[in-house]
């Protein structure tokens, strides 16, 4: 819920929030001209029943999926965090670039330590050029699973949608939901260094739907009224897997994508990944009636390890008549393994590109770096993991498996302090192969390597990333990959390994889309470009939680730029400590390690 501190004027609060916290008062200043908004988060743990038993999860305000923030563009809200967990929590703003304020971006041990319980932590979310929807998640361990809800961002004073307005707005979030607790499933994962357990169900706004044991009372349905138009939010927070979204009947006009707009787009289905937010268009013109909102789960891999279930809601028309016996089931949803829905869907994607949305692109590129996303695998002594030949599965960018570091690497990086990091992050591969060869199985290839190398960029800088997919252990599939602190362009993708004069002749330099998180097809390739304008510690890495928790992250460093305008923010006068682990203390043997 949304709250102002009752003793302070109108005005005072739009420039001063003077919060509790551990080991005493701490002010903080809003950077934006826009208004000013304040919310509590009270993260407890809560009872829910779902699939026929009930179980305790983390949650923010008792709801599943949490509480939305709605502001507009340029505003800035600040989120007192109060953690009554059993295990320390951080908070990601995701998509939000946070100009110059990489404090309170979130992701745990590279810009915090995680909130230890009993304590609370104000984040200053700053909100410069996103418009659209988005979302916040917790960025710890793989408490998103229930702990994430919506951002709302409403165009600014005096602006508008650049379509017509709707009668209506509702948010559809997609989730996993586990029979078991989520925390014990991935410390068990992690201490045997195996495959990871599948979730039991996915869920449109915290409710499995139909077709699934003890669900079909409490499905969720969207009432509607004949003749109106409706934005869809759609927010995709499942764990693992990327989803196709139907509505029987409804055909959708897309019209915005990762908090920006791109050029209207008519289909029969979403496709969404891990990370992505999208604005969607859907008019209620049907005769009156129940229509099924469906979930489908997408995969391309060949391990054929997902959960093949389908969550469903129910579109329903307001009104005076007989429903059939069953709502109308969509004819159009695409099946579990239809790439060619997907690469049809995200090929469609284009930025609006006029004179009130114009774009940024960086033509002259100034650093270039081809990055290859693989499962790998770490050496285990005495072959004792549940990996392939006692190996423990891992993951990868150019063969680094990414360490935790037990500091956060943004204090270390702004006190100077030595051993936590280095900054040898390559920009190509180490080998170079035939990286979608259906023969990937030899050491050289399937072993990575551990560490914590970052990626250092000069203020200004413009970078070109061409994410190579790869097969190696035959394991090749579609990776979201996420870059925070910016909104970068996609300029290209392809299927096979990356040639560097022949595709890049084939780049939209026109009408790129702008997103923060992008499907790399199986076996492909994908080329953004973003100038790198925020200073600070930014995280990137694949927003499938079991390959994040394995490894396929890194983290830039943008340095200063000259002006004050151009450096990073000082750090608020309270942290949180690092002298606690989320949940396994210092050290965690395979995710974290001492300097």
């Amino acid at each position: 819920m949304g709250w102002s501190p009752p003793t302070f004027s109108a005005e005072l609060r739009r420039w001063l929030i003077i919060v509790a916290a551990v080991g005493g008062l701490m002010v903080l200043l809003p950077s934006a001209q826009g208004s000013v908004h304040y919310y509590d988060f009270v993260l407890t743990n809560t009872n829910f029943t779902r699939l026929c038993s009930t179980k305790s999860i983390v949650t923010v305000n008792n709801s599943f999926p949490g509480p939305a923030l709605r502001v507009q563009k340029g505003d800035t809200a600040f989120v007192n965090v109060y953690n009554q967990a059993p295990y320390g929590v951080t908070i990601h703003w995701h998509g939000i670039k946070q100009p110059r304020n990489p404090w309170s971006d979130g992701p745990e041990y590279v810009t915090q330590c995680p909130i230890p319980p009993g304590t609370n932590f104000t984040y200053e979310v700053i909100f410069s050029s996103e418009e659209g929807t988005l979302w916040w998640h917790a960025h710890s361990d793989w408490t998103r699973a229930t702990v994430h809800g919506a951002i709302i961002i409403l165009p600014a004073e005096g602006t508008t949608y650049p379509f017509p307005e709707p009668d209506d707005e509702k948010v559809i979030f997609f989730a996993s939901w586990y029979k078991e607790d989520v925390m014990a499933l991935m410390d068990e994962a992690l201490r045997e260094g195996g495959l990871t357990t599948l979730s039991d169900a996915y869920c449109i706004n915290g409710q499995p739907g139909d077709f699934y044991n003890c669900s079909k009372a409490d499905t969720y349905r969207l009432s509607v009224d004949y003749g109106k138009t409706y934005l869809l939010r759609l927010v995709n927070s499942v764990e693992n897997s990327d989803i196709f979204f139907s509505i029987a009947n409804h055909p959708f006009t897309v019209v915005g994508w990762d908090g920006s707009y791109v050029k209207p787009y008519v289909t029969d289905y979403i496709y969404i990944t891990p990370g992505q937010a999208m604005d969607v268009l859907v008019s209620a013109n049907q005769p009156l009636g129940h229509y099924y909102m469906l979930g489908t789960p997408y995969f391309d891999g060949q391990a054929d390890d997902f959960d093949k279930s389908i969550t469903s809601a129910i579109f329903q028309y307001n009104g005076n008549y007989t429903p059939t016996s069953s709502p109308v089931y969509p004819s159009s949803s695409p099946g579990f393994y239809d790439i060619d829905a997907a690469k049809h869907f995200v090929r469609h994607l284009r930025s609006l590109n006029s004179a009130e949305h114009p774009i940024d692109l960086p033509e002259n590129v100034t650093t270039r770096m081809y990055v290859t996303i693989s499962i790998t695998m770490l050496k285990c002594p005495n072959d004792s993991c549940a990996g392939p030949e006692g190996n423990r599965l891992a993951s990868a960018l150019n063969n680094i498996t990414f360490a935790n570091p037990s500091v956060d690497i943004l204090q270390a990086y702004y006190r100077n302090i030595s051993g936590y990091y280095t900054t040898d992050f390559p920009n190509i591969p180490p080998h170079l192969f035939n990286f979608t060869s259906d023969d990937l199985m030899t050491d050289n290839v399937t072993m990575s390597e551990q560490g914590t190398k970052v990626k250092v960029l000069e203020y200004n800088e413009t970078v070109e990333i061409v994410f190579q997919g790869t097969n190696v252990m035959n394991s090749g599939e579609n990776h979201p990959m996420h870059l925070h602190g910016f909104r970068f362009y996609v300029v290209g993708m392809g299927v096979g390994v990356f040639n560097n004069e022949t595709d890049p002749l084939n780049y939209n330099l026109y009408d790129p889309p702008e997103a923060n998180t992008i499907p790399i097809p199986k076996d492909g390739w994908a080329t953004i470009r973003f100038r790198a304008s925020n200073p600070g510690v930014w995280y990137m890495h694949c927003h499938f939680d079991r390959h994040m928790t394995w490894g396929m992250d890194t983290v830039f460093i943008v340095k200063n730029g000259k002006t004050a305008e151009a450096r990073m923010k000082d750090p608020p006068a309270y942290m949180p400590p690092c002298g606690s682990d989320s949940l396994y203390g210092t050290p965690r043997s395979f995710l974290q390690r001492e300097a």
